[in-house]
């Protein structure tokens, strides 16, 4: 067996493999992967879901499978509103000596 090589990650994957706009993809993943969670739990089907967010069922599909290119950030909190949920955007100063960052999303959630 031979030594394993590993480079600690930075928290977010999308950045550590050296995507464009990493922030704003884990933030959409961070996102979408609560109103996944919400849909599920609520037990909808991807026709009732698309009749409640207002899309189509293909497009929930895309949204399940992870395939965001096609839903901003807006769109994504609006799906979030429309499942019932509340969506609060907070500004505030980074803390020193932390990198810079265009964008972060935290999900607290308190539902099953």
């Amino acid at each position: 067996m031979s030594d394993l090589e590993f480079e600690k990650s930075s928290g977010n994957v999308f950045a550590d493999i050296g995507l464009d706009h990493a922030d704003d993809r884990a933030a959409k993943a961070k996102l979408a992967s609560c109103i996944n969670r919400i849909i599920t739990s609520k037990r909808l089907s991807q026709s009732e879901a698309a009749r409640l967010l207002g899309i189509d069922q293909p497009k929930v599909s895309a949204l399940k499978r992870g395939r965001l290119s096609g839903f901003s950030l807006e769109r994504l909190c609006k799906f979030l509103v429309k499942l019932g949920h509340d969506v609060e955007i907070r500004v505030q100063p980074k803390p020193e000596g932390k990198a810079a960052s265009t964008l972060e999303a935290t999900v607290f959630e308190d539902h099953p």
